[in-house]
This record gives C-alpha cells, structure tokens and sequence, in this order.
C-alpha cells in the first residue's frame, strides 16, 4: 500500500508551458460539483497548450463520490485538450479515496510547495 506521503512526492511529468492553477476551497460534493466543473471546463480552453492544470486543494476540506466523479470527467477533458490534470496538496481522505477506488495513478500529485 502507499502512503499519502509517497503518492504526493510523485510530481508531474516536466510540460512546456507555465500550469494553469485553479484554488479549490471549501467542500467537493454533491452541492459543488457542478461549479467546480464549470471551473475545471475554462480552465482546459483557457490554459496554454501543452500546459498542465492544476488543482490547488490546500483549502478543500471534503470530497465525496460525486467530486471525485467531477475531477475524472475534467481529468478526460483536459487529456483531450492535451493537458494533465494535476492534483496539488490533496489531504490524507482524498489520497486515500483514489487509493480506495484505484484512481491514484490516473492523477499527478504534488506537494503545495511546487506550486
């Protein structure tokens, strides 16, 4: 099993362009799924190509199955713009979530300090 410690010091893949960084705070459930696709959705035209985006949840304090649904529909949309979708600075429950529905190795996780 990996620890949440080993999973975060996984860093991306080196990219051209500067990440495209998108703050999630608050709750990533059933209640704020919707906005914060809607973020993630700008954030993959926006984005140089080639870039990654990432998604800072320093702040998120909760995800359940409907955001972790959210962050796989966004994680496919941003593969077919031709970005990563990164996860920076997920808490213990959601590295262990993606441990839990074998997702972990679909997402890049960095630590905040790569930010």
């Amino acid at each position: 099993m990996t620890s949440g410690r080993d999973r975060t010091s996984q860093l991306a893949a080196p990219r051209n362009a500067e990440p495209h960084v998108v703050h999630v705070s608050g709750e990533m459930d059933f209640d704020h799924a919707e906005q914060l696709s809607a973020m993630l959705a700008a954030a993959s035209d926006e984005a140089p190509d080639g870039s990654d985006i990432v998604v800072d949840l320093r702040n998120s304090s909760f995800c359940d199955s409907a955001g972790l649904n959210m962050l796989l529909a966004s994680r496919q949309r941003a593969q077919q713009a031709g970005h990563h979708l990164v996860l920076a600075a997920p808490s213990h429950q959601m590295v262990r979530m993606l441990e839990l529905t074998e997702t972990a190795a679909l997402f890049p996780l960095v630590p905040a300090a790569a930010l």
